[in-house]
C-alpha cells in the first residue's frame, strides 16, 4: 500500500509539472460547460471533493469514486447559473455498485440558454423569431475498488453543441484514482484528469454564404471552415482527513489543487460537519494563483457553502431521500445556486 501511495504522489507531481496552468492560453478552449458542476453536494465545496466524491457526483469530479457507495443512487440536479443571466444547468445521473468490486454509472447534463432573439444585419433589434442552443453531454463511467483501499475509474463522455444551423460533436475521457487509509478510513487522497479528448469544430449551413462574383451570373455559394477548439482539460489533486468528535459526529477538512490547461491554476480548502448521516454542513474557499488584477480572476474564485439533509423513506429503512443545496459567489453576477434531490437505495 505504501508503494502504491508513493507512486500516486509521484505521478501527481510529474503530471502537475507537465500540466501547469497557462494563462496565456486563456479563452482558447471551448466546451466550457464541461467545467460546470451540476451536483449541489460537491458544488458547496467548489468541486474540491476529488479525494472522497462518491456515486453520481463522482461522474463529474473523479470517476474512481463511482463505487464508493453501498447500493444504488439516483440524483437530479438544477443549477441557476450566474443569478441574473437566466442560464440553467439541468442534470440527472445514476450509479450502482455491482456484486463484486466494480461499479458503473451514467449522467446526462443539459445547458439551458432560454430563448434568444434572432437578429440580422437588417434587423439588429430582432426579427420576432427566437432560438435556443442545445448543449448536451452524456457520460458513462466504470470504477473498480481493490480491498476497499484503492479505487480506479474511467469515464467516456459525448459532447454535443447545436445551434439552428451549426453543430459540433466530440468525445472526452476522464480518469481518476482514490486511496483511503486509517482506522476509520480517515485519510483520503484523490487524483483525477478530466476532459481529455478530441477537438471540436462547428460545421453546417450557418457557415455557408452566397456571394455575387459576376453581376451577370447568379450568386455562388461558398462554405467557410470554422477553426477547431480544444477541450478545457483539468488535473485535480486533493486530500482530506476526518476528525471524529463522537461516534456519529465528525469534521472533514480538505484541500485541493486544480491545474488548468487553459487558465491559471487554483488552490483551495474546505470543511464539512457531519451529524451522523442526517445533516451535513459545508463551506469552502478557492483562490486563483497568480491573479493580481481585480476582475481577471476565475468567476468561481471565492466562497462557497451548502448543506445536505438525508431523510429515511420509512423508519428503520436504509433507503433515503437526500436534499442538497449549494451557493457559490461569482464575479460578476449574483452567485450560482445548486439544488439537488438524491434517492439512495
Amino acid at each position: 500500500m505504501k508503494r502504491v501511495l508513493y507512486t500516486l504522489i509521484l505521478s501527481a507531481s510529474i503530471a502537475t509539472m507537465c500540466f501547469a496552468g497557462n494563462p496565456d492560453r486563456q479563452g482558447e478552449a471551448g466546451a466550457g460547460e464541461l467545467l460546470l458542476n451540476p451536483w449541489a453536494r460537491s458544488a458547496g465545496l467548489h468541486s474540491m471533493g476529488t479525494s472522497f466524491a462518491s456515486g453520481v457526483e463522482a461522474l463529474r469530479l473523479n470517476p474512481a469514486g463511482i463505487g464508493r457507495l453501498s447500493g444504488r443512487e439516483i440524483y437530479m440536479g438544477n443549477t441557476r447559473l450566474y443569478e441574473g443571466s437566466t442560464l440553467q444547468h439541468n442534470s440527472i445521473g445514476y450509479a450502482q455498485r455491482g456484486k463484486g468490486n466494480g461499479a458503473f454509472g451514467f449522467s446526462l447534463a443539459i445547458l439551458d440558454f432560454g430563448e434568444i432573439p434572432v437578429t440580422t444585419v437588417e434587423q439588429p433589434g430582432g426579427n420576432g423569431a427566437f432560438f435556443s442552443p442545445s448543449f448536451v453531454n452524456l457520460g458513462v463511467g466504470y470504477s473498480y475498488t481493490y480491498e476497499n483501499k484503492i479505487s480506479v475509474g474511467i469515464l467516456g463522455r459525448a459532447i454535443s453543441e447545436t445551434l439552428p444551423s451549426l453543430s459540433a460533436f466530440g468525445l472526452a475521457i476522464d480518469a481518476g484514482v482514490q486511496y483511503v487509509s486509517g482506522d476509520r478510513d480517515n485519510f483520503k487522497l484523490g487524483i483525477s484528469l478530466r476532459n481529455i479528448g478530441t477537438p471540436l469544430r462547428f460545421s453546417g449551413e450557418g457557415l455557408s454564404r452566397e456571394v455575387v462574383v459576376n453581376p451577370d451570373q447568379d450568386p455562388r455559394k461558398f462554405d467557410a471552415r470554422a477553426e477547431g477548439f480544444d477541450l478545457p482539460s483539468v488535473l485535480n489533486i486533493g486530500f482530506s482527513y476526518d476528525f471524529y468528535l463522537s461516534e456519529d459526529i465528525y469534521i472533514r477538512g480538505l484541500a485541493n489543487f486544480t491545474s488548468n490547461a487553459f487558465s491559471r491554476d487554483q488552490v483551495g480548502g474546505g470543511v464539512e460537519l457531519y451529524y451522523g448521516d442526517l445533516i451535513t454542513l459545508r463551506g469552502g474557499y478557492k483562490y486563483e494563483i497568480g491573479s493580481t488584477t481585480a476582475g481577471t480572476e476565475n468567476i468561481y474564485s471565492g466562497v462557497s457553502a451548502g448543506g445536505t439533509l438525508n431523510v429515511p423513506l420509512k423508519k428503520g429503512s436504509t433507503n433515503k431521500l437526500g436534499i442538497d443545496y449549494a451557493y457559490r459567489t461569482t464575479n460578476p453576477f449574483r452567485g450560482t445556486h445548486n439544488f439537488g434531490i438524491r434517492l439512495s437505495f
